[in-house]
């Protein structure tokens, strides 16, 4: 087993595109030749575009375009962007009088930092697309997708932390797994390794963090400071070499979530939208516990360092500040 860079695995293209004056932007995942997708969603406030066309039973085979987006459900005008990209390079779906790119994706929730009338549209959407294809984009952090994410936010903005945009990838033997998150949940961030807290609400004053999950607990007043609205939701992609079916790819999808489940605490809340795509361009034989297993873990390495490399924005301090 090895770590790998995830613009080792081919077949698929990353680009970013943001505004730092807004603290907001998204991210695209392209595979031009199309991909099998999969999808899993898990939060109770999810933000998604074309998630049902996914499903098992649905005809679609073939995805072309994952874009992750912030700007909350405005964000979904960044597909359209997208769509007009890989229509203008011949991609998509052949209906015979035309080729319909098939793209999905999922929103986050920024719009409590930065200008809030300022989203991610279909303009910053074919910018991303456009950038993936002319050049891999490998930056991690507050980049993309991760322009304005954010970390535990039960107590509010001044209490939160930093959250951003991570890949991680691993490669056993021929099959490679790689994941692309962008980190803005309600809970706090740990470290997969020692459980210690990375991100997440923290006591300036007594410069110590406050656990979310404590917070929930222990106060009654717990309930009235969770604002749904508040800013919530980590949304990603798992890529992949591995030979599977949209069954399977639904089903690695779902296996991911293990990785949320690992390092964000609480994790799945019914003020997240967390949602996991996966992609695979269907090369390599794999056992598909391996696959799920390793899917889990690039999931909860690149969590980790969404926040490692984030850094401060809009008065939110970051992990490399503390």
């Amino acid at each position: 087993m090895k770590e790998i860079a995830i613009e080792e695995i081919e077949g698929f293209r990353i680009g970013h595109a943001e505004s730092l004056e807004a603290a907001t932007g998204c991210t695209v995942i392209l595979c031009e030749q199309g991909a099998v997708g999969g999808v899993d969603v898990r939060g109770g406030a999810p933000g998604t575009r074309e998630t049902d066309l996914l499903a098992s039973e649905n005809l679609v085979e073939e995805v072309h375009g994952v874009f992750l987006t912030g700007g909350s459900a405005f964000g979904l005008d960044v597909g359209g962007g997208v769509m007009k990209f890989l229509e203008e390079q011949g991609v998509g779906f052949d209906v015979e009088v035309a080729r319909v790119p098939i793209v999905t994706g999922a929103v986050l929730f920024d719009l409590g930092i930065g200008s809030a009338n300022v989203r991610p549209d279909e303009k910053m959407g074919y910018e991303a697309a456009q950038r993936a294809l002319m050049q891999q984009d490998d930056r991690e952090g507050s980049v993309g997708a991760g322009t304005g994410a954010t970390v535990g936010k039960i107590l509010g903005k001044e209490s939160s932390m930093k959250g951003g945009l991570g890949t991680f990838a691993f490669q056993v033997g021929e099959l490679k797994v790689g994941a692309v998150v962008a980190v803005n949940s309600f809970g706090d961030i740990l470290d997969d390794e020692t459980g210690e807290i990375l991100a997440g609400v923290y006591d300036v004053e007594h410069q110590s963090f406050l656990r979310t999950d404590s917070i929930l607990l222990t106060h009654e007043s717990g309930k009235e400071n969770t604002n749904r609205f508040s800013g919530n939701t980590t949304i990603g992609t798992v890529v992949t070499n591995a030979s599977l079916t949209k069954a399977n790819a639904n089903k690695i999808a779902s296996m991911a979530h293990d990785g949320f489940a690992r390092t964000t605490r609480p994790s799945h809340s019914m003020v997240d939208g967390d949602t996991l795509f996966t992609l695979s361009t269907n090369e390599v034989d794999a056992d598909l516990n391996v696959v799920g297993h390793l899917a889990a873990y690039v999931v909860q390495k690149a969590i980790r360092n969404g926040v490692k490399k984030a850094t401060g924005i809009d008065g939110v301090r970051s992990y490399s500040e503390l």
